[in-house]
């Protein structure tokens, strides 16, 4: 792999709407190169200290070093969720040529 750094960003929405409009807006102002949506899956967590469970969709942007940050930040703020999760991983490795891409499409960004 090159020098250029992948990085998978994700959170989850309690919609497919709510997914697809993340999605769509992170990917056109070019914070991600693109996104995956995976879903409906149960959720079993801990809120507003009660037990929690409901049915969540798994959004996934694939984005570079130089705007990881700034994804997560809007995510944050487009969510409807107070605090979404939002949590990244390195990918390791990947072939050249698509680190390239990430890298060019979110070069492009405003």
């Amino acid at each position: 792999m090159t020098t250029v750094r992948v990085w998978s960003v994700t959170t989850t929405t309690p919609t497919e709407a709510e997914a697809k409009s993340l999605a769509r807006a992170l990917v056109a102002e070019k914070l991600a190169a693109s996104a995956e949506i995976a879903g409906p899956s149960t959720s079993v967590f801990w809120h507003l200290n009660e037990l929690g469970e409901g049915l969540e969709w798994r959004v996934t942007f694939r984005t570079s070093d130089r705007v990881r940050d700034r994804l997560a930040a809007r995510v944050s703020v487009l969510h409807q969720w107070e605090s979404p999760e939002v949590t990244a991983a390195r990918v390791e490795w990947c072939v050249d040529s698509y680190a390239a891409w990430v890298d060019r499409v979110t070069t492009d960004s405003p």
